[in-house]
């Protein structure tokens, strides 16, 4: 199983690390729509990162039994990736935010917004960890601070689960407005468009990401152990890819820039073959 879910966070990295790479070198895709994705990428390449790095720290003395382990650096990577894991969920919830707020306030300006949902993707997780951290610190500081039977854990599982059922909400309210603006005629074909291409993508990632942790998140945590390895570690792995694979890879405004780009490259050096071609004749 860590072989899975290695090869699933390092394809899942190499992807995202493309996708911001994309999204950053081309001007005509700087915008807050965008921005909002990269933020979203982030989160999840901290995920990746922070998985193999408590792999790092938890395996690297095979004669050390991982399951008493109580160091500071083993405690501090697994507050690592809670810290990843719900900067995911929220900033999905950002994704779902922006969108219905986009859907809502056709005509505002959506700069004016970014700062909160920095403050929303990053700040609250932060938020989050931090009161963990405390509370495991004051009634609860055995072990490695993994034991998901602690119950403690509900600190982390909470906002979790708030973010799910908020953009549960949000599910639901924006098919119903999708529905209304494109059956109206005052909307213009980009708008619609425009609607389509990031309303597909989030749609299908609110409850991809949401159920299974809803499902596992009230079964106590002796029951369906090797379903939860599965699907938080092996398929959880891959999410990242699927992530960059939906806001960048398959997105028509991404494909159109580099093929203009390319185009224009391809030009130049035709035309740079073609006047030194000229050149040598001339000379």
């Amino acid at each position: 199983m860590k072989v899975l879910y290695t090869c699933g966070y390092s394809t899942s990295l190499a992807a995202l690390f493309l996708a911001i790479g994309i999204f950053s070198c081309f001007r005509k895709l700087h915008c807050t729509r965008n921005s909002i994705h990269i933020h979203f990428f982030t989160s999840f390449i901290l995920r990746g990162a922070a998985v193999l790095i408590k792999d790092a720290v938890l395996f690297s003395d095979e004669s050390v039994d991982h399951c008493t382990m109580s160091t500071v650096k083993c405690k501090a990577s697994i507050a690592f990736v809670q810290y990843s894991v719900l900067a995911n969920f929220y900033w999905l919830l950002v994704e779902g935010m922006y969108l219905q707020t986009l859907l809502l306030l056709t005509f505002t300006s959506d700069r004016s917004y970014i700062w909160w949902y920095i403050l929303i993707g990053w700040g609250v997780p932060m938020l989050t960890v931090c009161v963990w951290v405390v509370t495991r610190l004051q009634y609860d500081d055995h072990g490695c601070w993994d034991d998901y039977s602690s119950p403690y854990w509900w600190v982390i599982k909470a906002p979790i689960l708030l973010a799910i059922f908020v953009n549960f909400l949000i599910f639901l309210n924006v098919t119903r407005m999708l529905a209304q603006k494109i059956r109206s005629p005052d909307i213009s074909k980009n708008y619609k468009q425009q609607y389509m291409r990031l309303t597909k993508s989030t749609l299908l990632l609110i409850p991809l990401f949401g159920v299974h942790y809803v499902v596992f998140a009230f079964f106590p945590e002796h029951i369906g152990v090797d379903a939860r390895l599965y699907f938080e570690l092996v398929l959880g792995s891959y999410q990242g890819f699927l992530v960059a694979l939906l806001y960048c890879f398959l997105n028509g405004e991404v494909q159109s820039e580099i093929k203009r780009n390319w185009g224009k490259w391809q030009s130049t050096m035709e035309s740079n073959v073609f006047n030194m071609a000229t050149q040598d004749f001339t000379a």
